[in-house]
């Protein structure tokens, strides 16, 4: 790289999780695991039928630890890149997963939420949780026991983190959006926000997001190809790693350098 880069923001979005066996959240058909968005996936739909709620997301938390499912190079790629890099990282996900997590990452921002935790409706109390979920499962903060929502952020509702997100940016010099539709606002617009702060922005996505022509470069394909060689292709320019670690394969290095 010419200019190597001190503050890094990546976005990640449903694509870097679509090759792990995790479904994109909205299909061409609008439907989510063939629900209505909005029946699952509002504050209006859990007041209608919490209990139709809560199946569907136990129903995601229990395919989400099958053994099928498991991080990518992707995940493993950002995961090398945050070990190595000698700047600030600030990874962003939209997912509810936690294959970062799983993957190695330790320093990230779940803007939507996290599929494996509950939360107190009127404390906001996180919790823990991997198993069902239903209206019998109470909180332990409240003087009157409330029923534990999933920590999910739903359309409606404010992300999380959004102050530590907007300082980020507001100091990036490298922005990149990872599988991300460009659909979904406020997140569809931190390269907007990035641009303001003079940063390089970069999409690496499956296919054109919908705020596409506001990057200054774009490489389209598979996020377990495109992730792994651009994370290569920075470090080495940075002089982080040589030829030999560039062509180790990523899977399962959550502990190499």
């Amino acid at each position: 790289m010419a200019q190597p880069y001190q503050h890094i923001v990546i976005l990640t979005g449903a694509g870097i999780s679509a090759e792990s066996g995790i479904r994109t959240f909205r299909a061409h058909d609008g439907l989510w695991e063939e629900h209505r968005i909005e029946d699952v996936a509002t504050p209006e739909g859990y007041d209608r039928d919490p209990a139709l709620v809560q199946r569907f997301y136990n129903a995601r938390r229990a395919q989400l630890q099958q053994d099928v499912v498991h991080p990518n190079p992707a995940h493993y790629a950002l995961a090398r890149l945050e070990r190595l890099f000698p700047g600030t990282l600030t990874l962003i996900t939209q997912n509810i997963d936690n294959l970062h997590e799983r993957a190695g990452s330790r320093h990230l921002i779940h803007m939507h939420g996290e599929l494996l935790k509950a939360r107190c409706p009127s404390s906001g109390q996180v919790v823990e949780w991997k198993g069902a979920l239903g209206q019998d499962d109470l909180c332990a903060c409240c003087q009157f026991p409330q029923p534990l929502r999933p920590h999910v952020v739903w359309f409606g509702e404010m992300p999380i983190g959004l102050d530590r997100i907007y300082s980020a940016l507001a100091s990036c010099d490298l922005f990149i959006a990872i599988g991300t539709s460009g659909a979904v606002y406020p997140a569809a617009g931190f390269v907007h926000e990035a641009s303001l702060a003079g940063a390089h922005t970069l999409e690496l996505n499956l296919e054109p997001s919908e705020v596409e022509s506001q990057f200054d470069e774009k490489r389209y394909g598979p996020a377990s190809h495109l992730v792994p060689a651009f994370v290569d292709e920075l470090l080495a320019g940075m002089g982080m790693i040589g030829p030999r670690a560039m062509a180790e394969p990523y899977s399962g290095l959550v502990g190499k350098g």
